[in-house]
């Protein structure tokens, strides 16, 4: 008793020494004008202490703590260790959003967001859907509370695992499960961004977007080390802090802009960020700890997939945005373009009107794009023009059609190719495609006393040329079947693609240049109404080729009325709309 006795009155005596202790240094900070840093410290250990904080990063937060609180509150050092442990307060260490996730509900919001893109709407609510049952089937599997869904909650019946036992055994279920990772690919102004934004609203979670566009800096991904002043995090960290919830819907946009320098590769320290097999312990410099990135939903958006690193596009899933008809357009401009650009210029919808017919006029004459981005900004400028009228009282309302888009935005800035009136000995009609939407083109070849050479101009590639050489031995070896006489191939044949201005490559237009060298050289004009694309063999045999909704599109614009398509590309006619193929002669070959 007596030894249990003194070792309480010791342990008292230490408390009592250690309050008093306490107490004196309150009075000494109070005394040099320091208190009020000391409540501070005081509110920052306890903001720390009710983190759910792993037990490495506790120990380290701890050790920095104690060493804040040994220094002085106005030395430098101390600024940076406050600011740092500020920093992990802010981040969400065990915060979530909420989900809710029904499918039924996520396709009304897609809908209700944006017209057309069927085949990205249909691959969102699959993703939704795997999403959901792999939520029950966790539920069912361990006595962890499931995520509130629309559909019936299953009950958990199954043993919780030991810890032990799951640490000890990997299960190929430890992958199963993760997020993955979606690239919006598409030209501009198609829809990518607003589509994440979507689903973040058909998930109820956070949304945070950063921009990649010009980073040149590892840095900018991974942060600075705390040794270089002003050193912060990177734009991973920043953007977690920014949505406040350990699963927010995190939009990469942008990312086929990055760039290497001397200073790093941004992409490579993506590479980590995008592997759910790594990500659940992504090190920021700034931070020096784990931080757990798993439960994100990154969606990526890019313009052009060849500028993106293999490894990093490996961990990805492309979801292609295609470009949007002028059916389409003409939609979306009556639906969101129309009224939110109404609206802006603080007019009614009593005060002006625009047709269809001048949208329209629009779309054809002065906007050249996939997307719907130009198209939105001059629907704004008739909005402005009519709305400076009105305010000037020389219009009361305005009703505007084809004929007063050209008054208002002045003369046509964009002169789209037309189909040929007749047909026309050497000329034949092509299909290309571009980030801003397919076309036709001209291909035109002419005879004349030579040595039997071939000559190319227009800017053509290497590989354009190929093709041209291609189509000029198939039809010297087979003059007989396609009528043409032995002497024709000693003449020179000089093949042109207008307009010369503008460089053009790529093996589609192989066909093209065959037809218009037969024509050329037997005398028989090309149908002017039929355009064509495929890649020509010396054997004869068309290949595959890409973009063929495009290229459709633009030659039923142009006027065509009947193309010629390898036959292997059947299966791409179920891209296009079912007005266009119904009103379309399409031979495969």
């Amino acid at each position: 008793q007596e030894d249990i006795k003194s070792q309480v009155q010791e342990e008292l005596g230490d408390r009592q020494r250690e309050m008093f202790l306490r107490q004196q240094l309150k009075a000494i900070q109070k005394e040099l004008g320091e208190d009020g840093g000391r409540e501070d410290l005081e509110e920052l250990r306890e903001k720390l202490e009710a983190l759910e904080l792993p037990e490495p990063t506790r120990q380290e937060v701890d050790r920095e703590l104690n060493r804040l609180e040994r220094m002085g509150p106005e030395g430098m050092e101390a600024q940076v260790i406050r600011t740092y442990l500020e920093t992990i307060c802010e981040l969400p260490w065990s915060e979530r959003s909420e989900e809710r996730l029904d499918v039924q509900r996520a396709a009304e919001i897609l809908e209700e967001d944006h017209y057309a893109l069927g085949d990205v709407k249909d691959r969102i609510l699959e993703f939704l859907a795997v999403r959901i049952l792999q939520q029950k089937a966790e539920a069912a599997e361990t006595e962890g509370e499931p995520v509130e869904l629309e559909a019936e909650a299953v009950e958990a019946e199954t043993e919780p695992v030991e810890a032990e036992e799951k640490a000890a055994e990997p299960s190929i279920h430890d992958t199963v499960g993760r997020n993955p990772i979606l690239l919006f690919a598409g030209p501009p102004g198609v829809g990518k961004t607003s589509v994440a934004k979507s689903i973040a609203r058909a998930m109820d979670r956070e949304y945070v977007r950063i921009s990649l566009g010009g980073v040149r800096d590892e840095a900018d991904i991974r942060g600075h080390r705390r040794t270089y002043v002003g050193a912060m995090p990177g734009r991973i960290i920043q953007g977690m802090k920014q949505a406040g919830s350990k699963n927010p819907v995190f939009l990469l946009d942008e990312v086929d802009k990055l760039g290497a320098s001397f200073q790093g590769d941004p992409g490579a320290a993506l590479l980590e960020v995008l592997d759910p097999a790594q990500n659940d312990s992504f090190t920021d410099h700034y931070l020096g700890l784990p931080f757990d990135l798993s439960e994100v939903q990154f969606i990526c958006t890019a313009n052009f997939l060849q500028n993106i690193p293999g490894p990093l596009q490996d961990r990805m899933e492309v979801v292609e945005f295609a470009g949007y008809t002028e059916v389409e357009k003409l939609e979306i401009a009556k639906r969101y373009l129309t009224p939110r650009q109404i609206k802006h210029t603080g007019l009614t919808g009593e005060q002006i009107s625009i047709t269809d017919d001048a949208v329209r006029e629009v779309v054809t004459r002065y906007t050249r794009e996939s997307g719907v981005r130009q198209l939105e900004r001059e629907i704004g400028r008739l909005a402005r023009k009519v709305a400076r009228k009105i305010a000037a009282e020389e219009l009361e309302s305005a009703q505007i059609d084809a004929k007063q888009v050209n008054e208002l935005l002045g003369r046509p800035r964009v002169h789209p190719e037309k189909a040929a009136d007749t047909d026309q000995v050497g000329v034949a009609t092509g299909m290309y495609y571009t980030p801003v939407g397919g076309d036709i083109m001209f291909v035109e070849a002419t005879p004349m006393p030579g040595k039997g050479e071939l000559i190319l101009t227009g800017q053509l590639g290497d590989v354009m040329k190929e093709s041209a050489r291609a189509a000029w031995t198939y039809a010297r070896a087979h003059a007989d079947d396609l009528f043409i006489s032995k002497g024709a191939f000693k003449q020179d044949v000089h093949i042109h693609v207008p307009a010369g201005a503008i460089p053009k490559d790529g093996p589609s237009a192989g066909v093209t240049m065959a037809t218009a060298l037969v024509s050329a050289l037997s005398g028989r004009p090309a149908r002017y109404d039929v355009a064509m694309t495929g890649e020509l063999t010396l054997s004869g045999r068309v290949l595959p080729i890409g973009g063929v909704k495009e290229k459709v599109l633009g030659a039923v614009r142009a006027g065509i009325s009947t193309v010629v398509l390898p036959k292997v590309n059947e299966a791409d006619l179920e891209d296009l709309p079912e007005e266009i193929r119904d009103g379309l002669t399409i031979h495969l070959v």
